[in-house]
Protein backbone atom coordinates (compact mmCIF):
# COMPACT_ATOMS: atom_id res chain seq x y z
CA UNK A 1 0.00 0.00 0.00
CA UNK A 2 1.37 3.38 -0.90
CA UNK A 3 1.47 5.77 1.64
CA UNK A 4 0.03 9.41 0.74
CA UNK A 5 2.98 10.91 -0.08
CA UNK A 6 3.99 8.48 -2.20
CA UNK A 7 0.86 8.57 -3.61
CA UNK A 8 0.82 12.38 -4.70
CA UNK A 9 4.31 12.11 -6.08
CA UNK A 10 3.31 9.33 -8.60
CA UNK A 11 0.55 11.34 -9.81
CA UNK A 12 0.75 12.98 -13.22
CA UNK A 13 -0.22 16.27 -11.62
CA UNK A 14 2.26 16.14 -9.53
CA UNK A 15 4.83 15.38 -12.19
CA UNK A 16 3.40 18.77 -14.47
CA UNK A 17 3.41 20.87 -11.36
CA UNK A 18 6.86 20.38 -10.42
CA UNK A 19 7.84 20.54 -14.19
CA UNK A 20 6.44 24.11 -13.80
CA UNK A 21 7.64 25.16 -10.79
CA UNK A 22 11.23 24.22 -11.95
CA UNK A 23 10.43 25.61 -14.93
CA UNK A 24 9.35 29.18 -13.21
CA UNK A 25 12.15 29.00 -10.73
CA UNK A 26 14.97 28.13 -13.26
CA UNK A 27 16.01 24.23 -11.52
CA UNK A 28 17.57 21.76 -13.93
CA UNK A 29 15.36 18.91 -15.30
CA UNK A 30 18.11 16.43 -13.70
CA UNK A 31 17.62 18.23 -10.17
CA UNK A 32 13.81 17.63 -10.30
CA UNK A 33 14.66 14.30 -8.23
CA UNK A 34 16.20 16.86 -5.35
CA UNK A 35 12.82 17.96 -4.55
CA UNK A 36 10.79 14.74 -4.25
CA UNK A 37 11.74 13.57 -1.15
CA UNK A 38 10.74 16.90 0.63
CA UNK A 39 7.27 15.85 0.41
CA UNK A 40 7.84 12.67 2.43
CA UNK A 41 8.78 14.86 5.42
CA UNK A 42 7.35 17.34 7.36
CA UNK A 43 8.15 21.37 6.35
CA UNK A 44 10.45 21.27 10.03
CA UNK A 45 12.92 18.83 8.51
CA UNK A 46 13.56 20.27 5.31
CA UNK A 47 16.95 21.58 4.77
CA UNK A 48 18.46 25.22 5.00
CA UNK A 49 20.80 26.87 3.46
CA UNK A 50 24.87 25.77 4.50
CA UNK A 51 26.08 29.10 2.54
CA UNK A 52 28.69 26.78 0.74
CA UNK A 53 27.28 27.67 -2.21
CA UNK A 54 26.05 24.32 -3.15
CA UNK A 55 24.61 23.40 -6.63
CA UNK A 56 21.42 23.10 -6.25
CA UNK A 57 21.01 25.35 -3.12
CA UNK A 58 18.86 24.13 -0.41
CA UNK A 59 16.39 27.25 -0.76
CA UNK A 60 15.87 26.78 -4.40
CA UNK A 61 14.81 23.39 -3.91
CA UNK A 62 12.55 24.00 -1.38
CA UNK A 63 11.01 27.04 -3.31
CA UNK A 64 10.61 24.88 -5.91
CA UNK A 65 8.39 22.58 -3.28
CA UNK A 66 6.56 25.84 -2.27
CA UNK A 67 5.82 26.45 -5.58
CA UNK A 68 4.51 22.90 -6.59
CA UNK A 69 2.31 23.09 -3.16
CA UNK A 70 0.52 26.66 -4.80
CA UNK A 71 0.57 24.69 -7.58
CA UNK A 72 -1.75 21.44 -5.97
CA UNK A 73 -3.50 24.00 -3.69
CA UNK A 74 -1.71 21.63 -0.96
CA UNK A 75 -0.60 23.05 2.56
CA UNK A 76 3.02 22.38 2.90
CA UNK A 77 2.52 22.14 7.09
CA UNK A 78 0.68 19.53 6.44
CA UNK A 79 3.22 16.97 4.36
CA UNK A 80 4.55 14.13 6.55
Amino acid sequence: MMRPADELKASPEFAIALAQACGELGLKDYYRDCVRPLFSMPVSQWPTCCGGGCEPCAQLLIAVADRVCELLNIDPLQLR
